[in-house]
């Protein structure tokens, strides 16, 4: 990846999508990129997970918003996304953008990517992006991809200076190179922390199988909770909000000693994690959130391709080197926030090498 690329990068971008309003309607007809905006049009083609996911999609979303207010366009006529309610609706949702003249078009998620490919291949003229995978060979396809492994081990520390239960969670959506990854990193920052504090920590990993189940999430959270771990990380989508409403539940019921934790994910998911105690205090269990800059990457590359520059062929990368990937102070307290800091500065000058499945 051209360094200019990383250095375009801001963490102060990524906390754009906490304001968004998701109002749009998909797929109609007259959600077109008309007249001048033309060239400046992008699209948004979302997973099953929706845009307002408030997660994944989301963030996404919200680089969106952030380039049509820069570049005075209206949504429907500028910026849209289209959302997909199933793995049937890809395909459908890229050929409608493009015949509706959209210029630049987002593929959000792995899942997306034979889409992307082919209707790259059908739309030679068009710019198209795979965001969490890669697609090579094809000179109007950008991939973007996060080393989402890397916050994932700064995630594990918190979690072992943390716990007190010395036992803690993960619970990804669908099984893949990518969730692996943020499982991997996890794993591997819990049996560093762990290893810092001179103590042993288990760690459960769980899969529900897709990213949109939050009954079965919830179901997990509740077994895993219920066998003592105390925090729990999900990357899951849609369906980690099920995690969030157990712990809720959890939490609301037992004293304060026995408060558990969730970890968030993709965005900033601590207003999630507000409730009120069995004393009916205001309190709030997200631990921290890792943090993937979606909306920075597509906002980046909204405006390379208005500026004629769009990055077609490239594979770009973006880790805690150039802030797009990070994690939150949360409620971490101060020593756990000061042993995550040292660490992430371990890893950006090589000192710590973390795993990544997703290579």
């Amino acid at each position: 990846m051209k360094k200019k690329w990383q250095q375009w990068l801001s963490l102060s971008v990524i906390i754009l999508g906490v304001s968004v309003v998701l109002t749009a309607c998909s797929g109609k007809k007259q959600d077109n990129a008309t007249g001048t905006n033309r060239k400046n049009s992008i699209a948004l083609i979302t997973d099953s997970s929706g845009v307002d996911d408030q997660s994944f999609n989301q963030a996404a979303w919200a680089g969106f918003t952030a380039f049509g207010k820069e570049h005075n366009l209206k949504q429907g006529h500028g910026y849209q996304y289209f959302q997909s309610n199933s793995a049937a609706d890809y395909t459908p949702n890229f050929n409608q953008a493009a015949s509706s003249g959209y210029q630049t078009i987002f593929g959000v998620g792995y899942a997306l990517k034979d889409s992307v490919k082919a209707a790259a291949i059908k739309n030679p003229k068009k710019n198209f992006v795979i965001i969490d995978d890669v697609i090579t060979g094809q000179k109007n396809v950008a991939s973007v991809t996060f080393k989402s492994n890397e916050a994932s081990y700064l995630a594990g520390i918190a979690a072992a200076y943390t716990t007190k239960t010395n036992k803690v969670g993960f619970v990804g959506g669908a099984k893949s190179s990518i969730i692996n990854s943020f499982a991997d990193g996890f794993r591997q920052g819990v049996q560093a922390g762990a290893e810092m504090l001179h103590k042993k920590v288990t760690i459960n990993v769980e899969y529900i199988g897709n990213f949109t189940s939050t009954d079965k999430a919830k179901a997990i959270a509740q077994s895993l909770y219920s066998d003592k771990c105390d925090i729990i990380y999900q990357a899951a989508g849609t369906a980690g909000n099920g995690i969030f409403q157990e712990a809720k539940d959890y939490n609301q019921t037992r004293p304060a000693a026995q408060k558990v934790w969730v970890i968030g994910v993709d965005v900033d998911q601590a207003t999630l994690g507000n409730y009120k105690t069995k004393n009916g205090q205001k309190d709030n269990f997200t631990l921290t959130s890792v943090l993937k800059g979606l909306g920075v990457a597509t906002k980046t590359l909204a405006d390379a391709a208005a500026r004629s520059k769009f990055p077609g062929g490239q594979h770009l990368v973006y880790g805690l080197k150039d802030n797009g990937v990070s994690i939150t102070r949360g409620n971490l307290s101060s020593s756990t926030w000061a042993a995550v800091q040292k660490q992430r500065t371990r890893i950006i000058t090589g000192q710590v090498k973390v795993v990544n499945s997703a290579k």
